[in-house]
């Protein structure tokens, strides 16, 4: 991979419908011309008023996610990446610019994503199972149908065998695995992650890491992720996309390169991998220099 090509760095702005499709992963192709993405900004602009002054928390960020992709956002802490997932949710309103799923404007919480954020946050009084079906209760799905597919998820994140289990009796991968199980339950079409390893050991985040890829496979979800580890996003991620300081822009996004399968180890050590690691490093450290 060559870092300065137009193929594999894309400027803020730069990004299209079709350019969002080049991920190697499941996804790829499915944002040809013609086609909305999962995930559209275009010139979002997010501002808060505060007791003394007004804070723009993201400035003029346009993306393209493409269904089936996975995209990682990168940045310095407070630069806005968990701003920006709210808004793919449709918990927070932008000042300006447009947010869309699947074509249609974002105007309200959306009932078609998966949400999961650094803490599990199960609830202790109930089992494994019953925190995954706590997401049926709550949407109404009908009970036979969310039992089968919580089986199926257990199954899948090799819970097999704790289903049974109270939270204070799981580690921390095992509750994120859980947290993830509730947040695949109504099959989202989208699935937002804020940070959702960043609690957890690194031989534990090493592990969710070739987990979440599986199951990403797997599902064939569209995949939004904000995390401060570059080697956890060059992993995942078909594209990086590399934020600002406060306040938040797209600096640059880099298409990763890897093929879609990718074995932990021997992807760490591929030349691909180190390029867009050590290029992202660069744009954080000239970020943070410049902050």
């Amino acid at each position: 991979m060559t870092m300065a090509s137009d193929a594999t760095l894309r400027k803020a702005g730069a990004t299209d419908g079709t350019r969002a499709a080049a991920g190697t992963g499941a996804g790829a192709g499915a944002g040809s011309a013609g086609t909305a993405p999962a995930v559209g900004l275009s010139g979002v602009s997010v501002r808060f008023r505060t007791k003394n002054r007004d804070v723009t928390a993201l400035r003029d960020v346009s993306l393209d996610v493409a269904a089936g992709e996975f995209v990682a956002l990168v940045g310095p802490s407070g630069c806005g990446k968990s701003t920006l997932l709210k808004l793919v949710a449709g918990l927070l309103d932008p000042s300006a610019g447009s947010v869309r799923l699947h074509g249609e404007e974002v105007r309200g919480p959306r009932p078609d994503i998966g949400y999961v954020f650094q803490r599990a946050a199960l609830l202790e009084w109930r089992s494994a199972r019953r925190n995954i079906l706590l997401q049926a209760e709550m949407r109404r799905m009908p009970a036979a149908a969310a039992r089968r597919r919580a089986d199926e998820l257990i199954e899948m994140t090799g819970l097999t065998g704790f289903e049974d289990a109270y939270p204070h009796e799981l580690s921390g991968g095992m509750q994120q695995r859980v947290a993830l199980c509730r947040a695949l339950l109504h099959k989202p079409p989208v699935l937002l992650m804020d940070e959702p390893f960043g609690a957890l050991d690194a031989l534990t985040r090493e592990q969710m890491n070739r987990e979440l890829h599986r199951i990403w496979h797997e599902t064939g979800t569209t995949v939004l992720l904000v995390t401060h580890s570059i080697s956890e996003a060059v992993y995942l991620a078909d594209r990086v996309v590399v934020m600002s300081p406060r306040p938040g822009t797209v600096t640059e996004i880099i298409d990763v390169g890897l093929p879609a399968e990718r074995d932990y180890t021997e992807t760490l050590g591929r030349a691909e991998f180190r390029e867009a690691a050590s290029r992202i490093r660069a744009l954080l450290g000239a970020a943070s220099a410049a902050d």
